[in-house]
């Protein structure tokens, strides 16, 4: 039954988009002082990570239903990706009218993820863990930039160094999982390819610190993934 919830939750999570206008970044006008051009969020082109992300998931939970129903080396991760997906299939329409519970709510879908990925078993990589790694690689970027437009939006702190902030908080996170997982590199590419995207959108005009802070990140995760797959001679 936990193998059939799993398919279900990862429908309706794969699903949810369709019943919305889709999601690519909180619009401006949605924060008390407008989030224009804000330099923790990523450009518009890293969201499309979401589509490999939709598909490996519910690839993987319909493998794990068809394969390995009974493998209790499926067994734990099961009840925490289940609420992730869960609370992320309502996520997008609940963005689209508060940033404050979008931002709750991600925080959550991120810590039930990350327990997932910690819990997985150690077989069937590319079904079991690859897809949860993914999804819970962008989620610690995506959580952590929501948190950056609430504190800017809000006028806690600036733009800047609500991105800062958060970028440094993405990187020790993003350090500490793949020091518990080290055997699934493919956590810390979703998160350097959030960086990136962070790179990108702080080109024009060039936002130095911002920029100078994801690449040093992009170099410590990336020599980090580049040992796990040597490790795991991939």
């Amino acid at each position: 039954m936990k193998a059939i919830f799993t398919v279900t939750a990862a429908m309706a999570f794969v699903l949810s988009p369709l019943a919305s206008d889709g999601f690519n970044g909180f619009r401006a006008d949605q924060f008390p002082i407008p989030q224009d051009d804000p330099p923790v969020q990523p450009a518009g082109y890293a969201f499309s990570i979401w589509g490999v992300i939709y598909l490996w998931l519910l690839a993987g939970a319909v493998y794990g239903l068809l394969q390995r129903h009974s493998d209790p080396d499926w067994d734990a991760m099961r009840w925490p990706l289940m609420g992730s997906l869960v609370i992320g299939a309502a996520w997008i329409p609940i963005a689209q009218i508060s940033p404050f519970w979008a931002t709750i709510l991600i925080w959550l879908m991120w810590g039930t993820a990350v327990w997932a990925l910690l819990v997985a078993g150690t077989k069937d990589r590319l079904w079991q863990r690859t897809p949860i790694a993914l999804y819970a690689g962008w989620l610690t970027a995506a959580s952590c930039v929501a948190l950056g437009l609430m504190l800017a939006g809000h006028g806690i702190v600036g733009q800047q160094t609500a991105a800062v902030a958060m970028l440094v908080v993405a990187l020790v996170l993003a350090a500490g999982i793949m020091a518990l997982r080290p055997d699934t590199p493919e956590y810390g590419l979703a998160v350097i390819w959030a960086l990136v995207g962070v790179v990108v959108a702080n080109t024009a005009p060039a936002n130095w610190t911002v920029i100078f802070l994801c690449v040093a990140g992009i170099g410590a995760l990336g020599a980090r993934v580049a040992r796990s797959f040597i490790a795991a001679r991939i």
